[in-house]
């Protein structure tokens, strides 16, 4: 897989903000229950940033904030200078989420196109766009199949190719390799690095530690709608005197107070 072209670059000479600005974000869903309370997170332009936690620790809340699918309580969210509600924020944002949530009575070219359009994309550029990224993935034999025909390792790279249709600038992966065998998780993961290296900022989730560890230049730890740590991998490697990320994860997350029983469930997960 080679990155298309136009795979989001700022402006050349442009001044750099940054990329997501998170201040006292807070989420308390009806009920009562806080998900998120007063977080604070700011992610470089041009960063590759992992964001790593258990289930239930804020991740999901988080990003649905970003990506304007979840209300925030309280705070302000910023996506390159642009309030997160913004219609140039929605534009600058990508998001492959965990879930494979495709429309079934969609072929794949549609559900592309489709999605093209809540960007402003005239029908003929987002054909040609669609075209180079169901190339770019693989996917042009499968154009006229609809998604539930489609292996789970070909859904997954639909959900790709349609994050990234209208060539955003910051790409969000909601465990986007959960469920793929390792074949296609290095191929994502490839494709991911070179949109990078052209200038796309990239925040992942993922309960693979080894990939945050390869992938991110800089990880976040979360626990209890909190950030707990955040540092380089080898920052924290040094900080918690662990030889791996996993063995970052298990100290933070203990000293955080996590069982030792229900962290090495998520380890071995």
């Amino acid at each position: 897989m080679s990155p298309p072209s136009g795979s989001g670059i700022g402006s050349a000479g442009a001044p750099r903000v940054a990329a997501l600005s998170v201040r006292g974000f807070t989420k308390t869903y009806a009920g009562g229950f806080t998900a998120v309370e007063q977080l604070d997170l700011e992610i470089p332009d041009g960063a590759f940033f992992g964001l790593l936690g258990p289930n239930g620790a804020g991740k999901t809340t988080l990003i649905g904030a970003v990506s304007n699918l979840v209300r925030p309580t309280a705070g302000r969210i910023e996506v390159f200078g642009h309030d997160h509600e913004s219609r140039e924020a929605r534009r600058l944002i990508g998001l492959a989420e965990q879930d494979i949530n495709l429309d079934r009575f969609m072929n794949v070219d549609e559900v592309l196109i489709y999605h093209a359009g809540y960007f402003g994309m005239g029908r003929r550029d987002a054909r040609r766009r669609a075209n180079e990224l169901m190339d770019v993935f693989d996917l042009s034999a499968k154009a006229k199949v609809r998604p539930p025909a489609l292996s789970g390792g070909m859904r997954r790279r639909l959900l790709f190719a349609r994050a990234l249709m209208h060539h955003p600038r910051l790409l969000i992966l909601d465990e986007p390799t959960a469920g793929v065998d390792v074949e296609l998780r290095s191929e994502l993961w490839e494709y991911t690095r070179r949109l990078h290296q052209v200038g796309t900022t990239v925040l992942l989730t993922t309960h693979y530690l080894e990939e945050a560890e390869a992938l991110c230049e800089e990880i976040a730890l979360i626990r209890g709608g909190q950030i707990i740590a955040r540092d380089t991998a080898d920052g924290l490697r040094a900080q918690y005197d662990a030889p791996d990320i996993a063995g970052v994860y298990l100290r933070a997350m203990a000293e955080a107070g996590a069982s030792e029983r229900d962290l090495a469930a998520e380890v071995a997960a």
